[in-house]
């Protein structure tokens, strides 16, 4: 188990680029998504975005309470439907959670951890988590889309809300 070091606001600039592309799946992206899925659990994240551990690859990870977790390498949303306000936090900014608004459904498309091209349509939590997830590797936050001041909220010591 090898947990990588997450990177958080103010000071890392890589969660404000837009990540690279991966060309190709390899023993050392393999080894990247090994160890991303290990950081989240880590870390009880719902997500985790390679930006958000230093690495400035377009590769996600994700995994909802009691499934099996999913790798997106080179995601892209196809379609999104809906709109819904959702209560969100983020392990890159730790301390606050903001009312934001998410679709209700989205559909990714992607390489999975072979590099086979894998299709993803997700409603609920995993398209909130599929849209955060997908942000990261374009340098927005989720502090980017609360609309005002009273939507953001400085979490109190002690257990804080879901990251992703």
């Amino acid at each position: 188990m090898v947990c990588r070091k997450i990177c958080c606001l103010p000071n890392d600039l890589v969660l404000r680029q837009k990540a690279r592309k991966v060309p190709k799946v390899d023993g050392s992206i393999r080894r990247l998504v090994d160890d991303m899925l290990d950081t989240m659990r880590q870390e009880n994240g719902v997500g985790l975005a390679a930006p958000q551990i230093g690495v400035s690859l377009r590769v996600v990870v994700i995994q909802l309470p009691d499934e099996e977790p999913m790798v997106l390498i080179n995601p892209e949303i196809v379609k999104r439907s809906g709109e819904r306000e959702v209560l969100e936090g983020c392990l890159s900014v730790p301390g606050y959670s903001g009312h934001i608004k998410r679709s209700t459904s989205v559909t990714v498309k992607g390489w999975d951890r072979r590099g086979k091209t894998l299709r993803i349509k997700g409603s609920g939590l995993l398209a909130q988590a599929l849209e955060h997830e997908l942000d990261h590797l374009d340098g927005v936050l989720f502090i980017d889309r609360v609309e005002s001041p009273e939507k953001l909220h400085r979490l109190e010591a002690g257990p804080q809300s879901e990251g992703m």
